[in-house]
């Protein structure tokens, strides 16, 4: 059977099970849940898997939310298709993981019905805490992508676009230790903890007109005191420090750091800091097998553009830029709401579960299950993949 054929037969699945993958996305929009604790959509997603003749291992990986189910023989080419389905604080699935989950289980089934057919092997991977979380990174650190050769999933926007403008970001939480004393009765007794942080804030306020237009920090205080009469002992910050790779990232932290230890010198206080365990990278996008997805998407009437050609970007940061390290990948950007209505806003989450938000849980699967056939089967754009792949490394 040719790749027209296998095409024709994955995209004839994924119509037959689009209200099962609608039903799936608006269920797991209405239960937004937060990093590592998406037992409902677990459970609604692996159950899916099930109730379609598959066996997902589920909390895979010593990860509770974690899945993987597996089609195809050992050792043939693998696609891994990557869901995610975490949510937001507040705001819910205002970054569309609904649709991705939904169109990486609908991509995950309709290969799963020609994968022996067409000698490939598709994983559908359940990848928990995207929001900050490194879910990715955790199941990379287990060894979930050892045995994949390229990994692919499709991202909520208000364009169709190539990629992500992901960038690299480090989580800095940071707490400073005073001296309490009365406020009114006694405060030369006191240290402020409280100053301590807000001096730092200010001096990394300083810092932002000196650095790449390209870099962003932005902080906010998790801690304050407790009550106004009693200075501070204690205060903290938290931090998100990016920079477009992983490589300029590394400077930027050392500056961003001893900015903020410039507040507790400045106030007599101490302070410690702590870096997040799992920094991600910026995004790799694999040249060839993008062109593939482009062209797989025409085919059913989406026109993916490159945000450099459109000159428009979502910048933002994912762990699957780490995964972008690991394996061959990519991470279009699929049309969900109008031109304007970014992510991560309550708008966005409006549009993830509307009608729009339906078609892209359908034509991102489609589009994902048909770039899969077209590396099951052509053995030059596999060689192609490599070689994009090794040139980035």
């Amino acid at each position: 059977m040719d790749a027209d054929e296998l095409k024709q037969r994955a995209v004839a699945e994924i119509d037959r099970l689009a209200e099962t993958l609608y039903g799936v996305s608006h269920d797991i929009h209405a239960h937004p849940e937060l990093n590592f604790e998406e037992h409902h959509a677990h459970r609604v997603l692996t159950e899916a898997l099930s109730n379609a003749g598959l066996s997902p291992q589920r909390k895979a990986y010593g990860l509770e939310t974690a899945f993987r189910a597996d089609v195809g023989a050992p050792g043939s080419p693998t696609v891994a298709v990557l869901c995610e389905y975490d949510a937001l604080p507040d705001i819910g699935h205002a970054c569309g993981h609904n649709v991705i989950a939904a169109a990486g289980l609908g991509a995950g089934l309709g290969l799963a019905a020609v994968a022996n057919e067409a000698a490939g092997r598709v994983s559908i991977i359940g990848t928990p805490a995207e929001e900050g979380g490194g879910g990715k990174i955790a199941l990379a650190q287990q060894g979930a992508f050892d045995d994949v050769d390229v990994a692919m999933m499709v991202h909520g926007a208000d364009a169709d676009l190539t990629e992500i403008e992901a960038i690299a970001i480090e989580t800095l939480d940071m707490t400073y230790f005073g001296k309490a004393a009365h406020a009114a009765a006694a405060p030369q007794l006191g240290l402020n903890a409280l100053d301590a942080a807000v001096l730092g804030y200010v001096g990394v306020a300083a810092l932002r007109q000196h650095i790449l237009p390209t870099e962003r920090v932005h902080g906010i205080f998790t801690n304050g005191g407790g009550v106004p009469n009693i200075v501070p002992q204690e205060a903290a910050s938290r931090w998100f420090v990016r920079s477009p790779t992983a490589a300029s990232l590394a400077p930027l932290k050392q500056r961003v750091l001893t900015a903020l230890e410039a507040g507790a010198a400045a106030t007599g206080c101490s302070c410690t800091h702590q870096w997040a365990p799992r920094p991600y990278t910026d995004l790799r996008t694999n040249g060839p097998l993008a062109n593939s997805y482009v062209a797989n998407a025409a085919r059913i009437g989406r026109r993916v553009c490159d945000p450099r050609q459109l000159g428009k970007f979502v910048v933002g940061s994912t762990d699957m830029g780490n995964i972008s390290y690991l394996v061959p990948s990519i991470h279009p950007m699929i049309k969900v709401a109008p031109d304007g209505v970014a992510i991560h806003t309550q708008e966005f989450t409006k549009w993830a579960a509307s009608p729009d938000g339906d078609k892209a849980v359908l034509d991102g699967a489609k589009a994902m299950a048909m770039t899969a056939i077209d590396y099951w089967s052509d053995a030059a754009l596999r060689q192609s993949v490599t070689a994009a792949f090794n040139r980035n490394r």
